[in-house]
């Protein structure tokens, strides 16, 4: 019998993991002598011990054991990193390939502009992957009469756009990149270049986007205007959906209408007085929605701003789902979000370059990588929970779905769709489907609690994906040359903070949960996997309460002449340093490895002190007060609509300051603290000539200014709209006053 060729390869960097391993193993030697000669003061003579405050030694060592515990169970991901390669062209002919639902969330159509979604609608639309087999559902959760326009009028352009990008093999099928002057040309216009034919269609399709561009911005425009006389409001309003389909009076043939992917528009009821769970409340409307109409076996979901920049994604993720030794387990294929507006001064690291480019492909060696919010095929049955698995009867299906026949029958008969012809679906189906999207028809079910999207926490991607793994799925990490998807990445400060706020709070949330992935994961999973899932959920609170510590304590014992650290001929001097140089230096190889620069690791470094006292710390104060019942879960969307100003700061890699006070001051009052204390700490050593005991602390305070220095930069220097507002300067002025002074009030008495 003849072996088929594999559609998929795992490759092991042995290299890589020698690496890893090796240097785990001497920094956490250097960390044991660290501990040692931290704990052994502790047990020295008390005149010995009267030199350091107790106290002030104590929160240096607790905060040396967290960050060396958070590094330590990081130590998962780097323990069996693997990578993949698919081979598309090997699978089954199309009519053997399983049908596929694409579903994609908006919120707000002046944060998320319509024309951008309606791109990335176009762009799932023109998938590589048979068109009677493709559904595209799109959450407006925001209920807008311009998002709903703005489908229409896609329908329409992708009536011209798909048979010309299948025509001509266009690999760019998201029309406003194909056509930007700043996008690269693609492939195959090479092959064409010289076709009259190609340059006369390319020109017409062309026209037809350009007209399609002006229809959808002329109704926003009237939109904006007629938007304060309605009583719909994106908090409240009723569920409607809609079947976009060709009202024009003109016929096509049947065999070119069949040809369209189905397009369906949802916007689920909301009312002030019923939670919707934010994101996983619209996807699970979604799944509820298609599981009637459509009812494909593998979903991809999408962000709005997500756009298909190749499409043989489906193909790609279905070489992993065709395979029989990990098909029945699997259940999702993830893609890294890559971004086609990364400037050269990555500031914000908005390319994630390190979860995408390093921790995902650790999680893949293991049981695979967490689900990421985006760019990703996940199986419908994986999302039902144990019902599928234990074969519940009808009466145990309603009480965790609802008491919706269409839905639990859909569930029961092993995803054979609903026939439909031409994207025509019955009235009778459509008054379902809002039955099916109305704020009540999940109460008292499993929906969001124990199956699919989960609602525990604003981090539902993450949540969801660890009880999927808890459950006994598998995953896997694929990320190929050609990036699959590409967003829009942030360029903006005060974006930055909002989205690190809210995920630090969601993370936060689970890792304090009796979810805790310590504790509940273990026993779940493997230890390994169950480490990277602990990590990821609690590192903001593991990360902000020893920056605060070393932010501070050293600063205010150095101004006031008390050694932290051994002298530089203390035998114990060189732990201290190589800890340092080892972090440092595991970073640097990790960053050039993934194709970054040293300029990468300084703007990596700053963000991580910079999001520490800031976002970390309101995320893991949110979430601490979310657990006590003091706060509800809130959700800001972050924006992608263009700003030209703070644009063209991102580009000259200069940070827009202009964000909210309550996160931009800890930051400031840091830098005040350190350049105070440097300044006037080596003047106190040059005085009392003790540069043996103090040379750790003065190197910690330079290190931070050095590493901030756009955050000086930004008080000091720069007089341009984004520059820090004098009232934050002045009112972390007086904080780090009030600080020193207490500290040093403290320490004499």
């Amino acid at each position: 019998m003849e072996i088929s060729p594999p559609l998929h390869l795992c490759h092991v960097s042995k290299t890589s993991i020698f690496i890893n391993r090796l240097h785990g193993l001497l920094h956490s030697i250097a960390i044991a002598f660290l501990i040692y000669y931290r704990a052994s003061f502790l047990f020295q003579e008390p005149q010995t011990k009267a030199t350091v405050p107790m106290l002030l030694w104590l929160l240096v060592f607790v905060a040396e054991l967290l960050l060396s515990f958070i590094w330590l169970i990081g130590q998962a991901y780097h323990w069996h990193p693997v990578s993949r390669t698919v081979f598309p062209e090997r699978l089954p002919e199309d009519d053997k390939l399983p049908a596929i639902d694409v579903f994609i969330c908006t919120v707000d159509p002046e944060k998320e502009p319509p024309l951008d979604v309606m791109n990335t609608v176009l762009s799932a639309m023109a998938l590589d992957y048979p068109a009677e087999k493709l559904n595209l559902y799109l959450s407006d959760d925001g209920g807008a009469a311009v998002t709903l326009h703005g489908m229409k009028e896609a329908w329409r352009f992708a009536k011209s756009w798909l048979p010309f990008c299948k025509k001509y093999g266009i690999k760019t099928r998201c029309p406003k990149a194909y056509f930007s002057a700043t996008s690269k040309d693609d492939d195959n216009d090479d092959s064409f270049g010289s076709s009259h034919e190609f340059m006369a269609d390319r020109q017409i399709i062309q026209e037809k986007y350009e007209d399609f561009k002006e229809r959808v911005m002329r109704f926003r425009e009237d939109f904006v205007l007629e938007e304060t006389k309605s009583d719909i409001t994106g908090r409240d309003h009723p569920a409607l959906i809609e079947v976009i389909q060709d009202n024009s009076n003109e016929e096509a043939p049947k065999d070119e209408a069949n040809e369209m992917p189905l397009l369906v528009y949802v916007s689920r009821e909301k009312r002030p007085s019923h939670p919707h769970h934010f994101k996983a409340g619209a996807l699970n409307v979604l799944l509820r929605v298609s599981g009637v109409i459509s009812n494909s076996p593998h979903i991809l979901v999408l962000d709005c701003d997500m756009y298909c920049n190749d499409p043989t994604s489906a193909r790609q993720a279905m070489c992993f789902y065709f395979d029989p030794n990990i098909s029945s387990s699997l259940a999702f294929v993830q893609f890294p979000q890559r971004f086609h507006n990364i400037s050269k001064h990555d500031i914000y690291d908005s390319q994630l370059r390190s979860t995408f480019g390093i921790l995902w492909q650790g999680l893949d060696g293991l049981k695979g990588p967490v689900l990421s919010g985006t760019g990703f095929y996940i199986k419908r049955n994986s999302l039902y929970g144990d019902s599928m698995q234990k074969g519940y009867n009808l009466r145990e299906l309603r009480d965790a779905f609802g008491l919706s026949n269409e839905l639990v029958n859909s569930i029961r008969q092993n995803y054979k769709a609903n026939p439909r012809s031409y994207g025509i679906v019955s009235s009778m189906l459509l008054q379902e489907t809002r039955i099916l999207a109305s704020c009540d028809y999940p109460r008292h079910t499993k929906w969001g609690e124990e199956a699919c999207f989960l609602y525990h926490s604003v981090a539902e991607d993450f949540f969801t994906g660890f009880i999927l793994h808890c459950k006994g799925w598998l995953s896997v990490y694929l990320n190929p040359s050609r990036p699959q998807f590409l967003g829009t990445s942030i360029t903006s400060l005060n974006d930055l903070l909002i989205q690190g706020t809210r995920w630090s709070s969601g993370l936060v949330e689970v890792g304090l949960s009796r979810f805790c992935p310590l504790i509940y994961g273990t026993l779940r999973m493997s230890f390994l996997e169950s480490l990277c899932y602990a990590e990821i959920s609690l590192f903001p609170l593991f990360y902000c309460l020893p920056l605060w510590c070393f932010a501070t304590i050293p600063q205010l014992c150095l101004l006031n002449g008390i050694p932290l650290y051994p002298k530089v001929s203390s035998s114990f001097f060189i732990v201290f340093p190589f800890i340092f140089l080892s972090a440092v230096s595991k970073h640097l190889y990790e960053v050039l490895k993934s194709g970054g620069s040293i300029n990468t690791l300084v703007y990596e470094q700053r963000l991580w002190m910079m999001k520490s006292v800031s976002t970390h710390t309101c995320g893991s104060l949110d979430a601490v007060m979310k657990r006590i019942g003091v706060r509800e879960a809130s959700f800001l969307p972050t924006n992608k609509a263009a700003d030209e100003e703070k644009l063209k700061l991102y580009q000259m890699g200069k940070f827009d300051f202009k964000t909210s006070s309550m996160l931009l001051v800890p930051m400031v009052t840091v830098i005040i603290l350190n350049m105070a204390s440097f300044v006037l700490g080596v003047i106190r050593i040059i005085i009392a000539g003790n540069w043996d005991s103090m040379v750790v602390q003065v190197f910690l305070s330079s290190y931070i200014l050095v590493m901030n220095s756009a955050i000086i930069e930004g008080m000091t220097i720069r007089k341009d709209k984004g520059c820090i507002p004098l009232s934050v300067i002045v009112l972390s002025t007086v904080f780090s006053i009030i600080f020193l002074c207490l500290g040093s009030f403290f320490l004499m008495y």
